[in-house]
């Protein structure tokens, strides 16, 4: 154990001297504090914002919008310089690209997005879209009428999570095996990405638990296992399988009085000590795992649940 610390501070050295220029762009600061002269400026800085269709009027209105400015100053409260968030972005970059050399490194723009969560994060190959009014803390009255579980990630604690998994699709394609293990190793496989592309977050945050979830999935491990193996879920094909443990929910659905107690997505949480079993045990890199089949990874990681 002393001798994989060792290793890994020595690695985290190396990749804090990676070499990256990442540029940050606060669009939702310049646009809370332009006045209509600035829109031309503005489109020509940032032309993709600022769709063909709609003329320079409506982004005028936009501009003195009651609602428009009061979500620019709740970022404003919640953010502020940003800069613990460029920290971190900074240090996942540096640990992209030590891994993935190849990678280039996006231009990140911050903006608001009228709290469309499902497009939080926009990862394309040389821009990053960060819509930082969907991370303004879960009890948010701008959240007022979001379902709980959904508001819950609503927190900046998740930001540089969220940017991580973003980049996790770029190098993981999602299974064409139907079962329920080839997608709980897919999920485990991001997670295991993020441990090595953000050690700095908790494990709470690289799942999107709160600690309290976190803590109830490391001590019901062996009770949640014991239930996939008994029940043979491991290798059903079925569909509904994922909304009860896969997929954005309230809780995890066993169908038992635990289920209110639970976290959602455990397949995940389980898929995730399945790829870290197997990584203790077999000497894989990190781009060969994440092409290697579920059911490989499960043999070869004599996966055992904490007691």
């Amino acid at each position: 154990m002393l001798g994989a610390c060792n290793e890994e501070n020595k690695i985290e050295e190396e990749i804090s001297k990676v070499p990256i220029d990442l540029k940050i762009s606060r669009f939702d600061r310049e646009f809370a504090t332009a006045d209509a002269n600035d829109i031309p400026t503005l489109k020509h800085k940032f032309p993709y914002l600022f769709p063909a269709q709609f003329s320079d009027s409506v982004w005028v209105a936009k501009l003195t919008d009651t609602l428009q400015v009061e979500l620019f100053e709740e970022v404003d409260k919640t953010f502020g310089d940003f800069k613990n968030e460029s920290e971190d972005l900074e240090s996942l970059f540096q640990h992209i690209k030590y891994y993935y050399p190849n990678t280039p490194i996006p231009h990140v723009v911050t903006l608001t997005s009228d709290v469309r969560y499902d497009d939080r994060i926009i990862l394309a190959d040389t821009l990053l879209l960060i819509g930082l009014d969907n991370y303004l803390g879960a009890d948010h009255y701008f959240y007022e009428g979001i379902q709980k579980y959904i508001a819950a990630s609503l927190d900046k604690s998740f930001l540089v999570s969220d940017v991580a998994s973003a980049y996790s699709k770029k190098v993981l394609s999602y299974p064409r095996n139907r079962t329920l293990l080839s997608r709980m190793v897919y999920y485990g496989k991001e997670l295991y990405l993020k441990d090595k592309l953000i050690p700095f977050n908790t494990d709470a945050q690289k799942i999107g638990y709160s600690q309290e979830q976190m803590d109830w999935a490391t001590e019901n491990e062996e009770q949640i296992w014991k239930y996939f193996v008994e029940r043979e879920l491991l290798y059903s094909t079925d569909n509904g399988l994922d909304r009860k443990f896969l997929d954005p929910a309230p809780f995890s659905k066993f169908g038992l009085e635990l289920d209110n107690e639970s976290p959602p997505r455990l397949g995940r949480y389980m898929g995730w000590q399945i790829v870290r079993a197997f990584m203790e045990k077999n000497d894989v890199g990190l781009q060969q795992l994440m092409e290697m089949p579920a059911d490989e990874i499960l043999k070869k990681s004599n996966y055992k649940p904490k007691r």
